[in-house]
């Protein structure tokens, strides 16, 4: 597979290859995006080889690097054909987004520069991912990333043809996104994290910055707002949001459990439909994540009211709702995501017709130790090594769960040990490298033939400047 990850659907290998040098020219059809997906592509090349390749619409034969959509719906939204001879490349797709992927299998195959040129084999490539949804999540709130880090971790996912960046932008130590109608939210509920060090958040122009970096590389930004309970931060902010009418302190700990919205007050959704309402006007995505979880103080009658209330705030602004699994003990809309971390309740939740996103968390939570040794992370749900977090199948794991009724796989990272962007890249990498290949590449994963391939993909991550985990699992190279 020449350390290619994730695994492609299909490919084949032929003799020779091409160089890319300063005289090879890139060519496309006149579309903007694809332009985009053109000069990104340039500027790795600039990076690797010191050469800025010249680009355009007119064809030149031989040298010479050509994008172009076809139409071929047989490819979907996604896929691609690839094919690498000693005079050039053709890169084809039926849209722009596999063009992007397209991209990402290329640089990975033109390896280390040697003598400012850059060596890709002949190979023939025909691509397309598995499931819709490819995700990471990043937790916000118990520790605050700001703009940049987003950014970077946007770029690192999105090498992987991860396509879904999940924002936890609320919890009980910290409220991250701007609510104008709201300010005391950021201005009282932003200033903490776990154990201290202030906190921070998003004005709505750099959500917007961060979304429009993200759209450009095709990861769809999914914010959440999660409720009813980890709401502290948004209790301590309004009085009026509490059944006591009393604001509780700023909250700088780690339990869960504790908080609630005041579901029998009018109060609370009108916060919610002012929320959900600036938060739709500057998220694209269609999808809100209302969260749902560990709701232990809000008593399961009110709990089941409020999920299926607020599910009508979220339509009613044409987004469609995801959920922690837990909501499928209440009423949902079959449009409704559920995303399962633990439990059984994804089960009723497919009984009532919604998709099914899989984050368990013994194998993808990758707050998790990789062993007792990690100096950072959680073990709750156990250690979770670079081979557990491969060694599954998203497709057959879950009692009751065919793999139609599976939207895809998300790995989340809560953030109460992880304090800066190397602990971010320290605990995500090299264990994101193979959900992103369960995500996109068909059945039928090997993990003997896989840690072949990541032994060798450590020069890229490398080149990437990317601090990962040196597992033992793993004889790198």
């Amino acid at each position: 597979m020449l350390n290619l990850i994730p695994r492609p659907a299909g490919i084949s290998l032929s003799t020779g290859s091409f160089t890319i040098t300063k005289d090879t020219r890139i060519f496309a059809g006149p579309n903007e995006e694809v332009a985009a997906i053109v000069g990104s592509l340039a500027e790795y090349i600039a990076e690797a080889t010191g050469h800025k390749i010249e680009s355009g619409f007119a064809d030149q034969p031989g040298n010479s690097i050509r994008l172009s959509l076809v139409d071929n719906s047989s490819l979907g939204e996604e896929g691609y054909e690839l094919s690498i001879t000693p005079d050039g490349i053709d890169l084809r797709a039926h849209q722009p987004a596999g063009l992007f992927y397209g991209t990402q299998t290329l640089r990975q195959l033109s390896g280390t520069p040697q003598d400012q040129t850059l060596s890709l084999p002949a190979v023939s490539i025909h691509d397309s991912p598995r499931f819709n949804w490819r995700g990471a999540m990043l937790d916000v709130a118990r520790h605050f990333f700001g703009v940049e880090d987003i950014k970077r971790y946007i770029d690192l996912i999105s090498h992987y043809k991860m396509n879904r960046l999940h924002l936890h932008l609320t919890d009980d130590q910290g409220w991250r996104i701007e609510i104008k109608s709201w300010s005391k939210l950021t201005g009282i509920g932003a200033q903490t994290q776990v154990n201290g060090g202030g906190g921070g958040f998003y004005t709505q122009e750099q959500f917007k910055e961060i979304v429009e970096y993200a759209r450009s590389r095709y990861v769809t930004i999914v914010p959440e707002i999660d409720t009813p309970g980890h709401t502290n931060a948004a209790l301590a902010s309004y009085p009026e949001l509490n059944q006591s009418e009393e604001a509780p302190p700023l909250y700088e700990g780690t339990e869960v459990g504790f908080s609630t919205l005041n579901i029998n007050s009018e109060i609370t959704y009108k916060f919610l439909e002012d929320v959900i309402r600036e938060l739709a006007a500057i998220s694209p995505a269609p999808y809100i994540h209302i969260g749902g979880d560990e709701a232990k103080s809000t008593p399961e009658d009110q709990y089941k009211y409020f999920i299926k209330r607020f599910q009508q705030i979220i339509f009613a602004h044409d987004k469609i709702p995801v959920g922690w699994a837990e909501i499928g003990d209440a009423e949902l809309d079959p449009r409704t995501l559920a995303q399962h971390w633990q439990g059984a309740a994804y089960q009723n939740a497919k009984k009532q017709g919604c998709k099914i996103i899989l984050s368990p968390g013994n194998k993808t939570y990758l707050d998790m130790k990789y062993d007792e040794s990690t100096p950072i992370g959680l073990d709750w749900a156990g250690y979770i090594s670079v081979k557990d977090s491969y060694d599954w199948d998203p497709g057959s794991t879950m009692d009751g769960l065919e793999e139609s009724d599976v939207l895809g796989i998300e790995a989340p990272l809560w953030t109460e040990t992880v304090l800066t962007m190397k602990d971010i890249e320290y605990m995500t990498f090299p264990r994101i490298v193979g959900i992103a290949e369960l995500a996109w590449s068909s059945k039928g994963q090997n993990w003997e033939e896989y840690k072949q391939r990541l032994a060798k993909h450590g020069k890229y991550m490398r080149a990437l400047n990317i601090n990962y985990f040196n597992s033992p699992d793993v004889e790198w190279e």
